[in-house]
């Protein structure tokens, strides 16, 4: 076994680990010897990962080498760092994992499983020309937030890991907004009061904002023509235009159409992925993700298959998804670092009446499973006898 995965087993990936300040204070210590190109950085609720990969693959087309970086993972942790059209090999987080020990001798070991991937970012990325770093939890704390950023990315922002962010919803946005550099992007789906939010920031901070992601006519009609190609759900599309308006930024009007004429499909798993004619899997997990799915099935009715921690507002999940909803499938998983809310979800699947069973097989009606990373990782493992 490679020692970085010998390190990542002794730590642990879910938020029990959180300190706000340790990854800023490791990275004032050690950032002469951190050195990373001023970052393209992402935050938001949703849309994060699908936004980042899309830019990515836009500059891809115009022959820059990128490096991408997103979380969680749904197979295995190299899924989190992109570069050169794939994600990297074991051999070159081994290099990373290495440089970065000789770096940081014993404060490697306290570093959180997020942390740590984080700070694998400028040894692993740094001969690339453009670097998209996807905010894990927040913004104000985030790992990610101790680099120079050339370039803030804003997805639509919501309830999300609340007890941990906030209870409302201008609490949330302001702790992921607090993090905006002097050029930014917003998502203009983002509801008033976000909105105002980031337009005083903003101005406190001097930063050039841009919400307009109308795009001109001629790359207009070739995203029509893309979207409508790869039947593109309406998170995507909007995910896809805030792709190509910060390709805008950072390169040019022209170089961006000629990006789009030459871009493949979404190379990053799990969003309302495909698998085939009647079965879709997503990673989405809160109500915004409900609604999202809600709008591209509606008047549809699906198999879901689900199951979700405690921490999720399941009532309003299971509510916005109720009209499309044929049947639920509870999809029950081993989960050691934290408790599935089985229970409470056939609760509220009868309170709700909707009608609910155990999943034991794949049905022939379209399908959609959907929830957790982790649920998702289990899921395609059964399907492919991997588990």
């Amino acid at each position: 076994m490679s020692e970085f995965k010998r390190h990542l087993e002794k730590l642990n990936s879910s938020y029990s680990n959180i300190n706000r300040f340790r990854a800023f204070f490791i990275f004032e210590k050690y950032k002469k010897e951190l050195n990373l190109k001023p970052i393209i950085h992402i935050i938001g609720t949703n849309g994060k990962g699908s936004t980042g990969r899309y830019l990515a693959q836009l500059l891809e087309c115009l022959d820059y080498k990128i490096g991408h970086f997103t979380s969680p993972h749904i197979f295995s942790f190299n899924e989190r760092f992109y570069t050169d059209k794939k994600e990297v090999s074991t051999t070159l987080l081994e290099r990373g994992h290495l440089e970065l020990k000789e770096v940081l001798k014993d404060d490697l070991n306290k570093l959180s499983y997020f942390e740590y991937a984080t700070f694998l970012c400028p040894f692993v990325f740094k001969d690339c020309d453009f670097i998209i770093l996807e905010a894990g939890l927040g913004g104000e704390y985030d790992a990610t937030s101790i680099f120079e950023k050339r370039l803030s990315i804003f997805t639509k922002i919501g309830f999300d890991h609340t007890q941990i962010l906030g209870n409302t919803l201008l609490e949330i946005a302001r702790t992921k907004l607090k993090v905006m550099s002097k050029l930014a992007l917003i998502s203009n789906e983002q509801s008033e009061e976000v909105l105002n939010l980031a337009k005083k920031i903003a101005f406190l901070k001097n930063t050039t904002l841009i919400n307009d992601l109308n795009l001109d006519k001629n790359l207009l009609i070739k995203f029509n023509e893309y979207s409508k190609c790869y039947d593109l759900a309406h998170f995507l599309q909007h995910n896809l235009k805030l792709a190509l308006k910060a390709c805008e930024i950072l390169t040019s009007k022209e170089s961006t159409f000629n990006a789009l004429s030459k871009l493949p499909p979404l190379n990053l798993r799990g969003r309302l992925e495909k698998i085939n004619e009647n079965l879709f899997v997503d990673v989405g997990h809160n109500e915004m993700a409900a609604r999202a799915i809600y709008k591209k099935f509606k008047g549809k009715k699906l198999i879901l298959v689900y199951n979700c921690f405690f921490d999720k507002n399941i009532y309003e999940i299971l509510k916005t998804l109720k009209p499309i909803i044929d049947t639920m499938q509870l999809y029950v998983y081993p989960s050691k670092d934290r408790k599935l809310a089985s229970d409470e979800v056939i609760s509220i699947a009868k309170k709700l009446n909707i009608k609910c069973e155990k999943f034991t097989h794949i049905s022939h009606k379209k399908t959609l499973v959907f929830g957790s990373f982790m649920l998702v990782e289990n899921f395609l493992k059964e399907m492919s006898g991997k588990k």
